[in-house]
């Protein structure tokens, strides 16, 4: 048997049906239409609706998420040998009627699962007819929640009520783009015979063996039909039983998959073939790789720690959240997944988790992190609300969790499935329990169904019940002494110093805003004059209160900027810098402390947020510390109950001989005390020393500051806030040489300059440098790569908007 896929994405159009649609709109009628795509984008394309990214045009398209939208195509069908016909829908966003040649064949109402219809008695001889009507996202969600009853849930519209991305409905970070459309593949499937249905194959490692197995169901084949299993040399036979098929085995040639900086990432085609008498009648193809993961809950003195095991390797997790790259993700592809993804790599990270409030990610994702070695944590797509656990969205979401599990279960990167994101904090702490009175929440997803289907499917993948969690669900939810927390008080209410006030386990969620890069911002934000409050400004800031909380976090640290770029530099400057402290910190606790996960990697649109790579991709000051915050070899300098101290991390697999000298020195580079220290740190582990009083107790704190160093690793401490110091005017040679890929820009300190940065995107839209955040004493030199732009002038480098430090930002 041979599957026939033709995809159908040619010749589709969209109309408004019902809804506030402007009358321009309408007098333009049918639009052609893109898929995969959706019709925010369909109505750019066509050039009726300005760019949604840019200025306040967000705010005059509403109207879209109220309007019923229709969806047409035609294709030509001619009867052939094959006795069955599918039409296969991969993502319908969300709530829809879908009619052939007249006829309705099916209704849908979740944007997160493959829909399959049978259309062999629909189908017609020459040309067919194919209707998808979208209903109103907006209204249909209001009408749910009606019908299942109101339930608790973050912004505005009621997103818990219906299967469709939250975010989409908008976020503290995200535009609101409540959109419609067919937003993955569509493709009529024909074919006759036996066929395999739900097949997983993946690896595993059962008593340090690594282990292959695979399962499917099978239409129309008899018990005792054969089946083959191959990888790596390994080929395993076995048979229908009960319209089932599973196979493993050992497999001896294999190699372990182990997460980057820990091994080697193999990978092996895998092929679960269902035999007839002439062969291969159908097949089924994965990628694999084979390890072990665990997730531990070990109790000690402290609590109870959570930590993640590979191969049966405790792995320190340096990881970051990622939401959708696009507000319309269909629009990510895989060369989109890869640059993201190297950008993770640079900061140091081995871990993304894909937050619960968008959508079940890519196989293109999955495919790139599987090469890379990046582990991968997946929520299910429950975030920040109640959900019903009721029909009929209980039964969308059985289904939904089940395509989601078979699809992604052959990734080795995936090593955790989690049940939600806040949902069980949010009901304890966010005042649910009157708002619910008495009403089911999605406490049977988290801890009865959600589990069942990972054991089921996937036993190889750890679950976690969500995010944050406790160990015991009547315990206190996000703990600092138990399982995994979020750490939002700081953010919230307080200034980034009181990291340190935080002892966590591990830490999953935690983050510092700050704007896009300054060519990003303003492309998309062309308001004159551009202010942090002005209008373009304030659509571009969806945290509440952001601005306010920007500034409260600011002014402990460094003097209220007056003007925007000095603004931009300093809340860029002050992101970068609260988020290393916070990791550092943390880090230093080790092995209290197993892990962090910054929020977040990556924005979804050009906006003022908690991402390190702003929304057209490009590095904010916030991705170099997180890059020097996660070295694999990492010295800090960390208060201690005995004053200061130094803490050494070595998350290698060799031991670190290494020379320190703890110094402390004068703002003019004089040394006025020193104390050496030799030490070898252990293959994953950690030591500390303090720090002398001769060392410890400044002379002058607004003029000096403590420096560890190594022949390849730095740590400075400043003895006061940057506002209270004595730091000059900077003041540095400048030399920028053309080399292969772009220029070497060396800069030679004449004062001292703390963290030199070259703010690159404002020579050239598609440059970027290899370092930034770099404190230099008088007489020291740093050298910076830039690539990307080959045509800059050489004294474009000096220019004092390009070359930023802290010393720029206080007033004289």
């Amino acid at each position: 048997m041979t599957v026939t896929r033709r995809f159908l994405h040619d010749g589709w159009t969209a109309h408004a049906e019902h809804g506030p649609v402007p009358d321009d709109i309408l007098d333009a009628g049918a639009v052609r239409a893109e898929v995969p795509g959706s019709i925010h984008t369909d109505l750019l394309r066509a050039g009726l609706i300005p760019d949604p990214y840019l200025d306040e045009n967000e705010k005059t398209q509403s109207w879209i998420g109220l309007t019923d939208w229709t969806y047409r195509m035609s294709f030509e069908w001619s009867p052939s040998s094959d006795d069955r016909h599918e039409l296969v829908f991969a993502g319908l966003d969300t709530v829809a009627s879908i009619r052939l040649n007249g006829e309705e064949i099916a209704t849908v109402q979740n944007m997160h699962r493959t829909h399959r219809i049978d259309v062999m008695s629909t189908l017609r001889d020459g040309e067919n007819e194919l209707e998808i009507a979208f209903r109103s996202p907006i209204r249909a969600a209001d009408a749910a929640s009606l019908e299942l009853g109101a339930r608790p849930h973050a912004n505005h519209h009621p997103y818990n009520a219906i299967r469709k991305m939250a975010c989409s409905f908008g976020w503290d970070w995200g535009i609101d783009t409540t959109t419609s459309g067919i937003w993955r593949p569509v493709a009529l499937e024909s074919w006759s015979g036996p066929r395999l249905r739900d097949a997983v194959i993946f690896g595993d490692l059962i008593g340090g063996s690594p282990r292959v197995r695979a399962s499917a169901s099978v239409d129309g084949a008899a018990d005792g039909t054969p089946a083959r299993l191959s990888v790596a040399g390994t080929v395993l036979d076995g048979e229908v039983r009960d319209g089932v098929l599973c196979l493993d085995g050992d497999v001896p040639a294999a190699r372990l998959w182990w997460p980057r900086g820990h091994g080697d990432q193999p990978l092996y085609d895998a092929t679960l073939e269902l035999l007839g008498p002439d062969g291969a009648v159908d097949r089924h193809d994965r990628r694999i790789g084979f390890r072990s993961v665990e997730t531990r809950l070990g109790a000690d003195a402290a609590g109870v720690g959570f930590t993640v095991f590979v191969n049966d390797k405790p792995v320190e997790i340096r990881g970051a959240n990622w939401i959708p790259d696009d507000a319309f993700p269909h629009r990510v592809d895989r060369q989109r997944y890869a640059a993201r993804l190297e950008q993770a790599e640079f900061a140091g990270l081995n871990l993304i988790r894909v937050w619960g409030g968008g959508i079940y990610e890519s196989d293109d994702f999955f495919a790139e992190c599987d090469e890379r070695g990046l582990l991968t944590w997946q929520d299910f797509l429950f975030a920040c609300a109640a959900y019903a656990e009721e029909d009929p969205l209980r039964s969308e979401i059985e289904l939904e969790a089940k395509d989601a599990v078979t699809r992604l279960a052959s990734h080795p990167s995936l090593i955790i499935l989690n049940g939600n994101n806040e949902n069980i904090w949010g009901r304890q702490d966010w005042n649910w329990e009157g708002r619910l009175d008495g009403r089911t929440w999605g406490a049977g997803y988290y801890y009865d169904l959600l589990p069942a289907l990972v054991g089921e499917i996937a036993p190889h993948i750890a679950y976690t019940p969500g995010s944050p969690f406790s160990p015991d669900p009547e315990e206190r939810q996000n703990a600092a002494d138990r399982g995994t927390m979020h750490v939002w008080d700081v953010w919230n209410e307080k200034d980034w110093t009181h990291y340190r006030a935080h002892r966590p386990r591990f830490v999953s969620e935690f983050g510092w805003q700050g704007p896009p890069t300054w060519s990003t911002l303003t492309r998309a934000v062309g308001d004159d004059p551009l202010t942090p409050e002005s209008p373009g400004m304030v659509v571009h800031q969806k945290a509440i209160k952001g601005n306010d909380k920007l500034t409260d976090g600011l002014v402990a640290h460094l003097p209220l900027p007056n003007d925007m770029n000095d603004w931009h530099w300093a809340m860029s400057l002050n992101q970068a810098v609260a988020v290393r402290t916070a990791i550092e910190w943390w880090r230093s606790l080790a092995p209290h402390c197993t892990g962090t996960i910054t929020w977040q990697l990556n924005d979804c649109w050009p906006v003022t947020s908690w991402a390190a790579v702003d929304g057209d991709g490009r590095r904010k000051p916030l991705l170099y510390a997180l890059r020097a915050a996660n070295a694999e070899r990492l010295v800090t300098i960390q208060p201690s109950d005995d004053g200061l101290a130094v803490v050494v991390l070595n998350d290698t697999d060799e031991d670190w001989s290494a020379h320190f000298t703890i110094a402390r020195r004068g703002f003019d580079g004089a040394m006025l005390a020193q104390e050496p220290w030799s030490v070898v740190v252990p293959a994953r582990g950690v030591e500390r020393r303090g720090i002398g009083a001769q060392v410890v107790t400044p002379t002058d704190p607004a003029r000096e500051l403590i420096r560890v160093t190594s022949a390849t690793a730095r740590s400075d401490w400043f003895f006061v806030e940057p506002r209270d110091s004595a730091l000059p005017v900077a003041s540095a040679g400048v030399v920028a040489r053309p080399s292969a890929t772009g220029w070497a820009v060396e800069i030679t300190a004449e004062t001292i300059i703390r963290d030199l940065t070259l703010l690159v995107d404002r020579i050239h839209l598609e440059a970027e440098t290899d370092e930034a955040l770099v404190t230099l004493l008088p007489g020291e030199t740093a050298v910076f790569t830039v690539r990307g732009a080959a045509e800059a002038e050489p004294a474009s480098f000096a220019d004092p908007l390009v070359l930023r430090s802290t010393n720029d930002l206080l007033a004289r």
